[in-house]
């Protein structure tokens, strides 16, 4: 059987694909999977949510503002149009270089693209869109990856490699319709193992609600807990400060190993 080992999370933005995204990298480094997560949303904020000590996160550089990097790799500064700059830049030192380690889990955070105009193509963009192509297809690492609400660091090419692409709802119809969007924008890159993940669930009645409406398969949810917004509030992992919240993510590990 082949292992599960590339996960995508995505959501619109407080919806909580950060925490969902930290339990799931803990559940897996805790069975023993070598697991790398990725940030890949502006708001950032998974560092937080993994635990990670603050001066461990002070030595953390988004990679999309690693200067020097960008311009050895690409040949053009950050920031830069036009002109000439390399599509298919190295990025297989990467992972190891420039990530940090906390209790099994790797982390490395992209950052964010100060783009004019959806679908740039800079040399910062390159650079990213090139290690997440490396990453999806040519590391064995189990991998979780915490997006914005699009697909905007998926391509054609690497989509196929993920494995379970999961869309965070919350009982609400603002939630339904980003997760439908996504969908549509998963399909369009060919990505088909698209699922969703409740949160915020207050009772039968939330999750029914979830159930009945979810425009993709549904794995599970968390429940509103005030436990994570006590976590969020103190700059706590949640990890270790709402156990109830990692069991109920904990099955939803198992059904996703399942697939």
């Amino acid at each position: 059987m082949t292992l599960l080992s590339k996960i995508a999370i995505s959501g619109k933005g407080g919806v909580g694909k950060t925490t969902l995204s930290a339990l799931l990298a803990h559940i897996f480094a805790e069975r023993g999977r070598s697991v790398i997560a990725i940030d890949a949303d502006p708001a950032g904020g998974l560092a937080e949510a993994l635990g990670v000590p603050r001066d461990l996160a002070a030595q953390i550089t988004p990679i999309a503002e690693m200067d020097e990097l960008i311009y050895e790799r690409t040949g053009a500064k950050r920031g830069t149009y036009g002109g000439f700059f390399s599509l298919s830049p190295r990025v297989d030192d990467i992972p190891d270089r420039f990530s940090i380690s906390h209790r099994g889990i790797k982390f490395l955070q992209l950052g964010t693209i100060e783009a004019g105009g959806s679908g740039c193509i800079c040399p910062e963009s390159a650079l990213l869109k090139a290690l997440v192509t490396h990453l999806l297809l040519y590391r064995d690492d189990m991998m979780v990856l915490d997006m914005e609400a699009g697909v905007e660091h998926l391509g054609r090419a690497t989509a196929q490699a993920v494995d379970a692409f999961l869309v965070v709802l919350e009982p609400g119809r603002r939630s339904l319709t980003t997760a439908g969007k996504v969908r549509q924008l998963a399909g369009d890159l060919g990505i088909d193992r698209v699922l969703a993940v409740g949160n915020k669930v207050r009772g039968e009645s939330d999750w029914a609600f979830l159930q009945a409406n979810s425009p993709v398969p549904i794995l599970g949810y968390l429940s509103a807990n005030p436990e994570l917004t006590e976590a969020d509030m103190r700059g706590e992992g949640v990890f270790d400060t709402a156990p109830r919240a990692v069991e109920e993510a904990r099955a939803i590990a198992d059904r996703l190993e399942a697939l």
